[in-house]
């Protein structure tokens, strides 16, 4: 049962953080909004000619960040002062990803970004938020990579899997067996951080692991013949990725949060044209240290989401093209996993209206 002990642990972390605003992760790093040597603005609207800045208002907005493409893409914005152009101050800042959670939980930010399930979680000890930006849904970068010799989902009955037990990829370590017709009690689960699965995979102690980008990607560069067995493309909507802000900035400021969703449109729709792919993974490999080129292939496996693909997401819906319907598939998983013993009301954790007021500005004449 080490695993139930980590996760009170982490648990308690959060509710510790909550009440006595301390947070067990690294101090974070300085404001990236205006980072040494940043680049010229390319695009129309942040080209010569473009309008004057608005002024911001107010101090800055504070969000946690960490590796993951959906969230890395932020730099983008702060790379080329899109958020000065919009007239709104953001201040943010680099975690690593549970770390980020203390310090949303231990209010030293206004907002997280977090996926659908781990916002429930951050909930549940306390810090509620609310998800108002939909980035992404893992199209890829989430995978079951197993050792060499193994090449189906079918062949890790009785075998060691190493995955951090609760977390997303333990869900989607659920949905790969239930593909091959087995069951959690057909293998042997070994409870490994997410940034250890490739080493741990690599030293033949674990039959195969489930990790994201880049830790997935990792493994299956260190370890020559393995297989991703399995990948959230299978599944697709089974992990959203969200920006979720505090309930208490998002009422007072929520005209400046309205803003930061407009420039997350303006983002993705940078990042879905094609022409831009080479710019955009210059910037955010710079941001987590990797070439341009092995930051490529992340991009593919991340579905960004524009405001217009948002909308669609956030409609009420049972199913995994649903924000909410996955948001209550996941909720099921971490009652039954011991992550927190109720269920929560997952329409308390969205807010679909910072969106729809987004896209109705921008269609306006």
């Amino acid at each position: 049962m080490t695993w139930l002990v980590r996760l009170i642990g982490f648990l308690s972390l959060l509710l510790l953080g909550t009440s006595c605003g301390k947070s067990s992760g690294p101090e974070v790093g300085p404001s990236r909004d205006e980072p040494p040597g940043a680049a010229a603005a390319t695009t129309p609207g942040a080209a010569a000619g473009a309008l004057p800045a608005a002024k911001p208002a107010g101090a800055p907005l504070r969000v946690a960040y960490s590796d993951w493409p959906g969230w890395v893409a932020w730099e983008i914005a702060l790379q080329k002062g899109w958020f000065k152009e919009a007239g709104v101050e953001v201040d943010f800042k680099w975690f690593e990803y549970v770390p980020s959670m203390e310090a949303y939980s231990a209010g030293k930010v206004d907002a997280v970004c977090v996926t659908n399930g781990d916002a429930l979680v951050t909930g549940s000890s306390g810090a509620p938020g609310v998800g108002v930006v939909v980035n992404d849904y893992s199209n890829g970068n989430d995978m079951v990579v197993a050792r060499p010799g193994i090449t189906r989902v079918a062949e890790l009955k009785g075998k060691k899997v190493g995955v951090e037990v609760g977390f997303v990829s333990h869900l989607l370590l659920l949905h790969a067996l239930k593909s091959a017709g087995l069951a959690e009690k057909d293998i042997q689960i070994v409870n490994v951080p997410t940034d250890q699965t490739p080493q741990t995979l690599k030293s033949g102690s674990v039959d195969a692991i489930v990790a994201w980008q880049p830790n997935s990607g990792q493994a299956l560069r260190e370890l020559p013949g393995s297989t991703a067995l399995f990948t959230s493309a299978d599944v697709p909507g089974i992990i959203y990725d969200l920006l979720v802000v505090n309930p208490k900035s998002l009422a007072e400021r929520r005209a400046d949060w309205v803003k930061v969703v407009k420039v997350w449109d303006r983002i993705a729709t940078f990042l879905l044209d094609e022409r831009n792919r080479d710019e955009a993974a210059r910037i955010m490999s710079a941001r987590v240290g990797l070439t341009p080129e092995q930051y490529k292939p992340l991009l593919k496996g991340t579905f960004f989401l524009d405001l217009a693909g948002g909308v669609k997401h956030l409609a009420k819906g049972e199913g995994l093209t649903s924000v909410y319907g996955s948001s209550k598939l996941v909720d099921e998983f971490n009652v039954s996993n011991n992550v927190y013993k109720a269920s929560l009301k997952v329409e308390d954790y969205l807010d679909p209206s910072l969106t729809a007021e987004a896209v109705k500005a921008g269609q306006a004449p």
